[in-house]
């Protein structure tokens, strides 16, 4: 048994920590709101963002930061864009090299930083991994099959995680290719917002194909620019997440751009939610790095243009099916 800390008390969050306790480990998980430890300490349910889905009673959860970072392991599943200001805020108590996994997905906005970048920055010397793959957090809490990729430089690290973060319907495949890992999941949440859209607009299934298809091209392109590598964007963390977040409504960004295809406004849309489409900001840095790059991403480009520029849905989708004819490649 390890003891395992978990930064962040959201679906995804409270899904590992039940995961993580089936795998055999002493689970804490903290959570800034203090309903969240209430509900899951005396109701064993995190009624506001992992509603009717039952926890064992020896997962328990803490309003208390530096109790959860007593552990041997700790994963962060804090959103993306609160990372740095996290991080920063806790270094002086992070415990030295303890094993700390990223299992949020995104770029950080301005400084198109991956996590694992700022993580650096704000933990320097900290063993990290990523964990990423095709999960919704309430199919991996209800213990339904899953796989997932886990990302570490140290081969030695990532196979004691590998064994120690497993469960019997939890598979992990080892990898060494943090940057990878990453791209995908940040990618996929863009490509599904403009899959949501074509839904919404009910532009047909050939559509949506084609603009997978072509999501994953731009995922390779940006990913190899930036040091990933291709095995890693066709697996669990680049192909596989993409296909199941365009593909269901359970997919917070797919949902978003279902309600924006059909019109609704994006200010409307995030205002009854309480959980967060991490796409919505990823759209942005995805955009900008890509510029940094020198790589051209005509799709994530469009998503970006009509979430935080207000360009017409429309005319955007026009463009890109005008762009110049060419040869199918990345």
């Amino acid at each position: 048994m390890s003891k395992i800390g978990i930064i962040g008390g959201g679906a995804w969050g409270t899904a590992l920590a039940e995961t993580m306790h089936r795998a055999g480990n002493d689970v804490l998980l903290y959570a800034r709101e203090s309903e969240v430890v209430e509900s899951i300490n005396k109701r064993h349910e995190n009624t506001a963002f992992l509603p009717n889905v039952t926890l064992s009673d020896e997962v328990r959860a803490t309003n208390r930061l530096a109790d959860a970072l007593d552990a041997e392991i700790i994963l962060l599943v804090a959103p993306s864009q609160h990372l740095r200001k996290m991080t920063e805020a806790a270094a002086r108590d992070w415990p030295d090299r303890t094993p700390t996994v990223i299992c949020c997905k995104g770029i950080e906005q301005d400084s198109c930083a991956l996590m694992s970048e700022v993580v650096n920055a704000t933990l320097p010397g900290i063993p990290l991994a990523v964990l990423s793959g095709p999960t919704f957090a309430r199919e991996v809490a209800e213990n339904q099959p899953t796989a997932v990729t886990l990302a570490c430089a140290d081969e030695t690290l990532g196979k004691v995680l590998m064994e120690t973060l497993s469960a019997p319907r939890f598979r992990i495949y080892r990898s060494r290719d943090v940057i990878g890992a990453q791209i995908g999941g940040a990618v996929k949440n863009v490509i599904a917002i403009a899959c949501g859209i074509v839904e919404g607009r009910k532009l047909g299934d050939n559509s949506r194909a084609a603009l997978v298809t072509r999501g994953l091209a731009e995922m390779m392109r940006i990913g190899l620019a930036k040091g990933a590598q291709a095995e890693t964007l066709a697996g669990l963390s680049g192909l596989g997440d993409l296909t199941l977040t365009c593909n269901a409504t359970q997919s917070r960004n797919f949902s978003l751009g279902v309600a924006l295809g059909e019109g609704k406004a994006l200010e409307g849309v995030l205002a009854r939610r309480n959980s967060v489409a991490e796409g919505v900001y990823t759209a942005s840095s995805v955009s900008e790095l890509g510029r940094r790059l020198g790589v051209e991403l005509p799709i994530c480009a469009a998503v970006d243009a009509a979430l935080n520029h207000g360009a017409d849905i429309d005319a955007s989708i026009a463009n890109l099916l005008a762009r110049p004819l060419k040869s199918e490649t990345l």
